[in-house]
């Protein structure tokens, strides 16, 4: 019994420290169990909830949203590549996970993902979408860049 009680202890404490995770992350305890295998991954850390993203395009800024689903397999091939080289590049890029926040996809338009929009003064101006080669997404990026 105390071998069984201490188990379900170390069972709860991983689910909390878990829940605990998403709350930082997503602002909710409890997330998809594919989301769930990324909170410790750290391409998946910079995370952009909805409220967030709507408050910075109001007061105009300029943001790189990487909108993504853990389900997508394009999107699990692409974040490796785009993630790392966003940072490269000295681009703030944003996660904006659409399991999660389902009205992403209506809210910006997104047909499917990955999808990477650029938005300046509150407005989208520029757009990516589908896995490319890494070449693609560094000359998008170094572009829209260039254009900032």
């Amino acid at each position: 019994p105390a071998l069984a009680l201490a188990a379900l202890v170390l069972a709860a404490g991983c689910g909390s420290a878990d829940q605990e995770k998403a709350l930082r992350l997503y602002g909710k305890r409890n997330v998809n169990p594919a989301t769930a295998k990324l909170l410790d991954n750290p391409l998946y850390q910079n995370v952009i909830l909805p409220g967030e993203l709507a408050e910075r395009l109001r007061r105009g800024e300029e943001v790189y949203v990487y909108f993504f689903s853990p389900l997508c397999p394009h999107c699990v091939r692409t974040t490796p590549i785009v993630v790392p080289l966003a940072q490269e590049l000295g681009i703030d890029l944003k996660l904006y996970n659409v399991l999660e926040f389902e009205q992403g996809w209506t809210d910006y338009r997104i047909e499917g993902t990955p999808t990477i929009v650029h938005f300046r003064g509150g407005a989208e101006v520029g757009r990516l979408e589908g896995e490319l080669p890494e070449e693609r997404y560094r000359s998008w990026f170094t572009a829209e860049k260039g254009a900032s």
